[in-house]
């Protein structure tokens, strides 16, 4: 039999399972309350909208376009309507400004490939998205804690890689509503960022998934309205905004794309014709019909929503957590944060929740580029109804008052 130890890539050994993808698993058992899963609420999904979209494409003049090859930038209506909502946010985009991707996974995973070298350096914010993790450890770079509440010279970012023998190649966040702490950059922050971006002259990628999923608070500019205002045009940024529509139409569609100057969107172009081709032509088209007449509607349902859940699991642990838990008050998105006690671990905790509890969420340490954080824990609130949410919360805040005893 063959070793296929012996056959991989050193950069398989990068590659891990998502420990997010496994607890997803748990959905499927009806005693278990998950706060594990950060996925939108199928219930929510305009689904007559989209069974009106594809009969549309399918029985009219664009049915063998739509099962057609196509090009690998994307369906052109589609890109439109993206420069369109790009322009009403500062970003001076055209055409080919925007590349379309199967959601904006692909995207973290096509940058990789772009701009890491084995042993280049990543600057991550410390937590940080697991997916993007996952792209980027492929491509075998180090990683550094960006750090933007801290007072950090650019060049400490510099001095470290080139220690390490290394050099820095771009910054990953989400200015908004962050996997998996919920939380956003204050406008100090952004600029800040920028500033190290510009200082090291390297690029930043802008991990948007979560910006329509406002619930309260005044919407920020992104990172690369501020880069364009900064820099004079799109032409001139280093911004990469990574959008999807995943959290607000349908993740199963796998839908997302790029805005960025022309230079880095023709690479990404290379990029996808050489992994697959390009993302599905009706996925596309039936994206943009339904973008065209019903986003704004479909954001605001979802908000509506998403807010109340929000409420009531901040609600819920401010009743049922004991003393000494804390966490994020976020203004969207999908996830508060959990830090626990120094002496806790919340992996070790996982298994305890879910036998006595039967209650999910997932451990901290895996938001972390060195598997630190063991005291956090993440906590969706996008698939559960108040009351489920008033439930689980009581029941785990029940199993750490008594784990918190025991170590007393």
């Amino acid at each position: 039999m063959l070793d296929w130890e012996k056959i991989y890539a050193t950069r398989a050994k990068r590659m891990g399972a998502s420990e997010i993808r496994e607890l997803l698993k748990l959905l499927d058992q009806p005693d278990i309350i998950s706060f594990a899963g950060g996925i939108p609420d199928p219930a929510l999904f305009p689904n007559e909208a989209f069974q009106a979209a594809y009969n549309d494409i399918l029985s009219g003049p664009e049915a063998g376009q739509a099962l057609q090859y196509s090009v690998s930038e994307g369906y052109p209506r589609l890109r439109e309507w993206i420069v369109k909502r790009m322009r009403a946010r500062g970003i001076d985009a055209d055409l080919g400004n925007i590349f379309i991707t199967s959601g904006s996974q692909q995207a973290l995973d096509y940058l990789g490939k772009l701009m890491l070298s084995p042993g280049d350096t990543a600057l991550v914010s410390w937590p940080t998205y697991l997916g993007a993790l996952q792209a980027f450890n492929a491509y075998e770079p180090r990683y550094d804690r960006l750090d933007l509440s801290r007072n950090v010279e650019p060049q400490a970012y510099a001095a470290a890689a080139e220690r390490a023998g290394s050099r820095v190649k771009f910054a990953y966040l989400s200015a908004d509503f962050a996997n998996p702490t919920g939380e956003s950059l204050t406008p100090m922050e952004r600029e800040k960022l920028l500033d190290i971006a510009d200082a090291l002259d390297i690029a930043v990628i802008e991990d948007a998934a979560y910006r329509a999923l406002r619930y309260e608070g005044e919407r920020q500019k992104t990172l690369l309205a501020m880069d364009c205002e900064r820099s004079g045009g799109i032409e001139n940024t280093r911004t990469l905004y990574c959008g999807s529509f995943s959290k607000t139409l349908s993740p199963g569609l796998r839908v997302g794309w790029v805005c960025a100057a022309t230079p880095i969107i023709k690479r990404l172009v290379l990029a996808k014709q050489a992994a697959d081709l390009h993302s599905p032509t009706i996925n596309q088209m039936a994206i943009a019909r339904v973008a065209e007449a019903d986003f704004e509607d479909q954001a605001e349902k979802i908000n509506t929503v998403y807010r109340e859940r929000r409420d009531a699991m901040l609600k819920a642990l401010s009743d049922y957590m004991p003393a000494g838990v804390d966490w994020t008050r976020p203004e969207g998105g999908m996830f508060v944060w959990l830090t626990l006690p120094e002496s806790m671990d919340a992996a070790a905790l996982l298994p305890v929740s879910l036998k006595t509890a039967k209650v999910a969420f997932v451990p901290g340490n895996a938001f972390y580029a060195d598997g630190s954080g063991r005291n956090h824990l993440r906590l969706s609130f996008s698939c559960s109804a108040p009351e489920v949410i008033d439930e689980g919360i009581r029941r785990l805040g029940a199993v750490l008052t008594e784990e918190l005893a025991a170590v007393a």
